[in-house]
């Protein structure tokens, strides 16, 4: 074997991001077996992890398939519940009806006829995504996304979950621990051993002395203490294009043990920012996200609380956990033996909840492309740094896109938004002009949001294309009326039978899903 075969890895830093970095390289390469990759995860005993981000998109069932766990005991150790897409209300006009959704399933049809272009010719008074997609009817009526006779992981309705992110960790070391080899160090890291070619050699530990390794994970949250610190890695700021830097959180118990959880995360704007609303089974996790340039905290705590009073809940509530950050990501993500996923690597505001999908995909082409040796490490790293600069570009793109079709008017931060446009988002938004977001618009494999995401947001905020434009197919009026048929035939069948949300979070933490 070479001596600069890459055969210890250490992750540093746990929770959510930690866990699933550690759970995948593990699974995918036996760290229970001899000979396969050796995983260690330090953390220090005293650092609380952020555990506010309770919202994933559906390909964390397969990153919670791959790694080996059940289904039925992820619900009931992380509080799960389902989440079938998101609600965006008082986004364009900020009147009381002004609703849109942004499901995971794709529109009936999608790519086999021009369904946007009809809508908007004969069909505009009815909301894009409740014409072309059952899955907001169902979102609107609780409903689940399968039947408890559903094996694990398979759906009727593509969904993801809505989690508890502290429970989700301490969940995610159990299963890594038990099953799949990982070695977990509890200990404070106090200095970085650095080798004479500039790669880190080991992380000195106050108790447990170095631990040496091969390839160095940062998962050390907002403080990147590998890449950010130690090798001073400059950080891109976005402020300037998304301006949110605080958020307000609090959780709230449900007035019954009965109530109904909702099928999506529930997005509300407010004068200088937005409000997330997430049920979990036990309680809703509620914050208040905006910029510190257009509200004072105390306006934002004040919104706050009116949104609680609104949406049913209890007028007196626990004084808010304040977070605060700075959007934008790395330089590099990668650099010398040394990878960043999570917060380490860069976080932007949670609208959309691509901060967990950012892990799952780090972690997933770090372990696909996992290099053999030292010697071709360069190359995976230039590869990576390729491919996440992208998508952290892509990701600002797609959250900006929100802000800049909104018409409201009534605070300075709606109309800034509106005057701070990417380049690319402006050219993608002339070209749409004219024709429908396609899958040629964005070229990578693993794209965070599908063009059929962007059609979503697009219709829900009011854009308009110009008549005439694209290519227009004879039969295409006919056949996308067909496509609209067949989703309200499925929503009338799926109403009909599928149970609530919480009827079937019930019948998992009861009976468990069967198993393939």
């Amino acid at each position: 074997m070479a001596s600069n075969a890459i055969r210890q890895v250490v992750v540093m830093g746990g929770g959510s991001a930690g866990w699933l970095a550690a759970a995948i390289l593990a699974a995918d390469h036996p760290a229970d077996q001899p000979g396969g990759l050796q995983v260690t995860l330090v953390e220090s005993p005293d650092v609380p992890i952020i555990g506010v981000g309770e919202g994933t998109w559906p390909t964390m069932r397969d990153t919670l398939r791959r790694i080996g766990v059940s289904e039925s005991v992820f619900f009931r150790e992380c509080d799960a519940a389902f989440k079938q897409g998101s609600r965006f209300n008082r986004w364009v006009t900020g009147a009381a009806d002004d609703v849109y959704f942004h499901p995971f399933v794709l529109p009936q049809g999608y790519g086999e006829a021009n369904l946007a272009e009809r809508w908007q010719q004969a069909h505009s008074h009815i909301p894009f995504a409740d014409l072309a997609s059952f899955q907001p009817h169902l979102c609107v009526s609780g409903k689940a996304p399968k039947q408890p006779s559903t094996p694990e992981f398979a759906a009727v309705a593509n969904y993801g979950y809505h989690l508890d992110a502290g429970k989700f960790a301490v969940f995610l070391r159990k299963h890594c621990t038990e099953r799949l080899g990982v070695r977990h160090v509890l200990d404070h890291i106090t200095s970085i051993a650095t080798a004479p070619n500039g790669d880190i050699s080991a992380l000195q530990g106050a108790s447990h002395g170095p631990l040496a390794g091969d390839l160095f994970i940062d998962c050390t949250g907002l403080q990147s203490r590998l890449l950010g610190q130690h090798y001073e890695v400059p950080f891109l700021p976005q402020k300037h294009v998304l301006f949110n830097d605080s958020a307000l959180a609090v959780q709230i118990p449900y007035p019954s043990a009965d109530s109904p959880i909702a099928s999506q995360t529930s997005s509300t704007a407010q004068r200088s920012g937005w409000i997330w609303d997430i049920g979990l089974p036990a309680r809703r996790g509620i914050g208040h996200v905006y910029s510190s340039a257009h509200s004072s905290d105390e306006d934002a705590e004040r919104a706050l609380r009116q949104y609680i009073v609104d949406s049913g809940g209890p007028p007196d509530i626990p004084s808010p956990r304040k977070l605060t950050f700075n959007p934008g990501y790395r330089e590099q993500f990668w650099h010398r033996n040394c990878v960043a996923i999570g917060l380490s690597a860069g976080f932007i505001e949670p609208l959309e909840a691509s901060a967990l999908a950012m892990v799952e995909l780090s972690a997933s082409m770090l372990s696909e492309e996992m290099p053999a040796t030292r010697g071709i490490m360069d190359l995976a790293a230039r590869r990576f740094n390729d491919a996440f600069r992208y998508r952290w570009e892509r990701v600002i793109d797609f959250l900006k896109l929100h802000y800049v079709l909104s018409k409201r008017r009534d605070s300075p931060y709606w109309i800034d938004n509106r005057e701070s446009v990417p380049a690319r988002l402006a050219e993608m938004l002339a070209l749409w002009r004219h024709r429908q977001p396609s899958r040629y618009d964005f070229g990578r494999a693993d794209e965070v949001f599908p063009s059929a995401s962007w059609q979503y947001v697009l219709y829900g905020m009011g854009f308009r294309s110009e008549a005439g434009g694209g290519i227009r197919r004879r039969d295409n009026d006919q056949a996308a009326d067909n496509y609209f048929r067949e989703a309200a035939s499925l929503t009338h069948r799926m109403l009909a039978a599928l149970p609530t949300n919480r009827e079937l979070i019930d019948h998992i933490r009861r009976h468990g899903l069967p198993t393939i």
